[in-house]
């Protein structure tokens, strides 16, 4: 199998330090070493491979913005429903799982793991088809929270929606119409959040099995926000209900 590459000093130290399997890191000739101390630091106390290449080499490798440094490493493993579901079980927190139906920037998909680490979201499900996967560009866009959020991916996400709600989760949709204000939103239950497509939206299946709808309220004259903002907007309030300010 093929190494994938992780571009950018965030995403590549925090491969390192994750514990990723990494079979190479690539410096660019010429960059000053004091900028990546921290990585080389990393990389020489876990015994890697450190190779110093020209930047016309990190620049066939790249599919985004490098930042003189590169990590070649095994391909982003996704992981079972099963198993992330039999792990949620096991947890004694109120799991909330995002849907992202038919997502295609990779720069969203990396963004939307990067706030669900932070806001503590326990997974992102995606589709196989018609669907931005783990490349390198949501690696970086991700920041590293790539390495701490399992994601996994379905053949068929309607199907995969039965199976949430037979394991407990409510599914709420993201529509404009004929749906509650989010910060209405009751988040006292197993959340699963369907995020859809830049363009079209939710599908007509997926928006079908959606439990119930929740929209966000916008008075601009930009009647849509970008697919990643709606995700934090939505996850950091299932964080401020659950996790009340001084407690």
């Amino acid at each position: 199998m093929e190494d994938s590459v992780i571009v950018g000093r965030h995403a590549v130290k925090e491969a390192i330090t994750s514990g990723h399997p990494i079979n190479k890191i690539l410096i660019q000739d010429g960059v000053k070493k004091q900028q990546l101390d921290e990585i080389l630091k990393s990389a020489k106390k876990q015994k890697l491979i450190v190779q110093t290449v020209p930047k016309t080499k990190l620049d066939g490798l790249a599919e985004a913005p490098h930042q003189g440094v590169a990590a070649l490493v095994a391909p982003y493993e996704y992981v079972e429903l099963d198993d992330l579901l039999a792990k949620l079980k096991a947890q004694d927190h109120l799991p909330t799982l995002m849907l992202l139906d038919g997502l295609e920037d990779p720069h969203n998909l990396g963004s939307i793991l990067r706030t669900a680490d932070a806001a503590g979201v326990d997974g992102v499900i995606i589709p196989k088809r018609r669907s931005v996967a783990l490349t390198q560009t949501v690696a970086k866009a991700s920041a590293g929270a790539i390495q701490h959020i399992p994601v996994t991916r379905v053949t068929n996400l309607s199907q995969t929606m039965d199976k949430l709600k037979e394991d407990g989760y409510w599914i709420a949709g993201t529509a404009a119409d004929n749906a509650t204000d989010y910060r209405q939103m009751n988040a006292d239950m197993p959340l699963a959040i369907v995020i859809g497509n830049e363009g079209h939206g939710m599908s007509r299946l997926v928006k079908e099995k959606c439990d119930f709808y929740i929209k966000i309220p916008m008075v601009g004259h930009i009647n849509s926000l970008n697919a990643s903002v709606a995700a934090s907007l939505m996850m950091y309030e299932i964080y401020r209900k659950r996790y009340p300010v001084g407690e």
